[in-house]
């Protein structure tokens, strides 16, 4: 629980940082590709916000469900938004062909969190 409300901390902190760097130091280095940054900044804030929400949904219950949101949306982080920094610096597009695997890995993470919370509100009636 603590150490999920810590990853998505830290993912929401280096997403700031990210969003920073990219907006400035990297502003002639990114050129056509700012917007691919910048969605890969979003997309990392966004699954941040969704660890976060997990890590204090599971203070309150313990669901396997939960953990395994929390991984998948790190994993995806990882994936979606590491690959779309990636391209983005070094513009070889073949790297965008890894962003899926991110998306689908948040997919999945959300699905599980409906889960998770679908079953702990069915186990109170």
């Amino acid at each position: 629980m603590k150490k999920t409300i810590i990853t998505g901390a830290i993912f929401a902190g280096l997403a700031v940082l990210l969003g920073a760097f990219g907006a400035h130091a990297l502003k002639d280095v990114l050129g056509s590709y700012a917007s691919t940054w910048e969605t890969g900044v979003q997309y990392q804030m966004f699954h941040a916000v969704g660890i976060l929400i997990v890590g204090i949904l599971m203070e309150k219950q313990a669901s396997r469900l939960y953990a395994w949101a929390a991984i998948l949306f790190s994993i995806g982080i990882v994936f979606f938004s590491g690959s779309l920094y990636v391209l983005s610096i070094s513009k070889v597009s073949i790297l965008g062909a890894i962003t899926p695997i991110g998306g689908v890995c948040f997919v999945v993470g959300w699905f599980l969190l409906i889960l998770g919370v679908s079953r702990r509100t069915m186990s109170r009636y």
